[in-house]
């Protein structure tokens, strides 16, 4: 008689998964389309950079050098013919962030330049003043308008695409891990097709290894796509080509691992698939809201940080970010991985002591 093999199993499991998986709606809703329309709409509305509207008032000198140095910068959008009244109604509400009025001096080649800003926009009111200090000589210098010797140093274009797209992809293998992990088990023992498993000669840990493998696999298979369609559609930076995507595979492959984990937590308290939804968020939701995923975790209060610091979701997101952008090899994120490994250790530590098979 043919001895029973267990890889074979193994792959036969992972084999029916996978193909359920790709079945569920749900599973493709949060691991592909999700994310993907996160990443349509930053990358259309996001890709431009900053944008400073500045309207010029009516009257004002508009052929020369400050507009010209202005509108050089790229960032600065003069808005022109409205009157003032109109101009002063748009600085109240915001929709422009300065207002700008330029003449010549009286015999004098120099220019007079006055300044409105509004506090409705401080903070890009704050980048038109740098931006006049880097064009002007100090106001009790003459001439006004100084010389500028101007030099550009090459590097890359941070781009919204570049920050959004890891933590989409943290989103999205999250989810999978969280998700998929807890309702799949759980459906598994409550079926009793586990109890079924078990009059077979399958060991246990290929019933694990086999979900975890279609997992993992649909979980790449969805990171791939993803970033594929922010880097050839958006522009998404990879550094090192297709060494960059291996890169951040395998650091997909060790955060889905992690993530996996906090799925058989819930898989193992939930006494019902009703309790797996408030649980699961219980976990993701503060890690989609503070890990870095749609905002940067220096924007936070100072004491908010801490938790930030404190999560999983933050250090595979900030590794993807310096593998892709910065160029960094896996061992350059060690100090991301590590903190990952610790967290899969805890968790999946609590895992072997709640999990249940039947």
């Amino acid at each position: 008689m043919k001895k029973y093999n267990n890889l074979t199993a193994t792959l036969a499991l992972a084999k029916a998964s996978f193909r359920s998986i790709m079945r569920s709606p749900s599973a493709v809703v949060f691991t592909l389309a999700f994310p993907l329309i996160f990443i349509l709409v930053f990358g259309f509305l996001g890709g431009g950079g900053t944008r400073i509207d500045v309207g010029v008032t009516p009257g004002s000198d508009v052929n020369n050098p400050v507009m010209g140095m202005l509108e050089k910068t790229g960032m600065i959008r003069l808005v022109k013919d409205k009157s003032k009244a109109e101009f002063d109604k748009l600085l109240e509400k915001g929709n422009v962030d300065a207002m700008i009025d330029v003449h010549r001096k009286v015999n004098s080649a120099a220019y007079s330049v006055n300044v409105v800003y509004t506090s409705a926009s401080r903070d890009k009111g704050g980048i038109l003043k740098s931006v006049l200090n880097n064009i002007f000589y100090d106001k009790t210098l003459k001439p006004t308008v100084a010389e500028i010797k101007e030099s550009t140093i090459t590097g890359r274009e941070y781009k919204t695409i570049d920050f959004i797209l890891p933590g989409q992809l943290g989103f999205s293998l999250l989810s999978t891990g969280v998700f998929g992990t807890a309702f799949v088990f759980l459906s598994l023992r409550q079926t009793l097709v586990i109890k079924r498993f078990f009059a077979t000669p399958v060991k246990r840990s290929s019933i694990v290894i086999g979900e975890g493998v279609a997992r993992i696999g649909f979980a790449l298979i969805g990171a791939l796509f993803i970033i594929l369609i922010g880097h050839f559609f958006f522009g998404f930076t990879l550094v090192h080509g297709a060494l960059t995507v291996v890169n951040m595979l395998i650091l997909a492959t060790l955060g889905v691992i992690v993530f996996m984990g906090f799925g058989f937590i819930i898989s193992g308290i939930a006494k019902s698939e009703s309790m797996v939804p408030p649980i699961s968020n219980i976990v993701t939701l503060p890690q989609f809201l503070l890990s870095g995923t749609f905002f940067s975790i220096e924007a936070f209060p100072s004491w908010l940080q801490p938790i930030s610091r404190a999560l999983p979701l933050t250090y595979l997101n900030d590794a993807m970010r310096k593998v892709a952008f910065e160029g960094l090899g896996l061992w350059d994120v060690k100090f991301q991985i590590m903190i990952l490994l610790i967290w899969g250790i805890g968790i999946y530590a609590v895992a072997v002591k709640v999990f249940k098979w039947e």
